[in-house]
């Protein structure tokens, strides 16, 4: 029992090789050739929908470059989804899950652009399905490959997350709930570690759809002014850095 206990510890710890110390982040063979076959068969599901899309006028669609652009953007878009409803929210879906799998930046948006086009209940709904939706598949994707590359990216916060799952493993859905509500933890992080550390699926589901409720409605709901403080920030981070 005290050597399988200090071979896991070994291996959480990302030891690959007892005499040298040395820490092994590569991907196995299997590991890579099943990252890169899930990465290429849901970019195919993507690139079919998209190739599917009704045709739209695309002179529109440009990097805003004032409030003003934002809105008439905006606009465009809002009509095309109101003529193509289905479409529009299956696209919607499949960009949104597949950003939260892969871990690609820019969901913030993809939930602004929600209440932007649905509306706030439509948008809600929609929002937290694709998030829990994408943090599950990101959850399976970490379970099957993620244990090296959560090593690599966040060693130090990886045992931190570790040793405060075991002590409150009693109550570890209220913590599951606390860190989606508040920011202790980056949401992508959480993602990628939870099963690592073993936390049960059901409780990483129940807590990613009630945990992400406040956060979710609040950017729905104040798109417009979100929008505007989004792109006032990057001018001026254009401008003065």
């Amino acid at each position: 029992m005290t050597t399988s206990n200090s071979s896991s510890s070994e291996n959480f710890n990302g030891n690959s090789d007892s005499k040298t110390g040395a820490t092994r982040f590569l991907l196995t063979q299997f590991e890579l050739v099943a990252a890169i076959s899930i990465f290429c068969v849901l970019s195919l599901g993507l690139i079919c929908i998209y190739w599917t899309m009704p045709a739209a006028e695309y002179q529109f669609i440009k990097v805003p470059r004032s409030i003003e652009e934002i809105q008439f953007v905006k606009d465009h878009l809002a009509n095309y989804t109101k003529d193509y409803t289905a479409q529009v929210i299956l696209g919607y879906c499949a960009t949104y899950i597949f950003m939260q799998t892969f871990m690609i930046p820019g969901t913030i948006f993809m939930s602004l652009l929600a209440g932007a086009l649905f509306g706030v209940a439509r948008g809600l709904i929609l929002v937290l399905f694709n998030a829990t939706a994408g943090a599950s598949s990101c959850y399976f994707l970490s379970k099957l490959i993620g244990r090296p590359i959560a090593f690599y990216l966040w060693p130090e916060k990886l045992r931190f997350f570790r040793a405060e799952v075991a002590k409150r493993r009693e109550n570890l859905l209220n913590y599951m709930l606390f860190l989606r509500i508040t920011p202790t933890l980056p949401n992508t992080f959480i993602n990628v570690a939870s099963p690592i550390v073993d936390v049960p699926y059901y409780m990483f589901f129940i807590a990613t759809f009630f945990g992400l409720i406040p956060a979710a409605y609040v950017t729905v709901r104040e798109q417009k002014n979100l929008l505007k403080l989004i792109f006032l920030t990057v001018i001026l981070s254009l401008f003065y850095t």
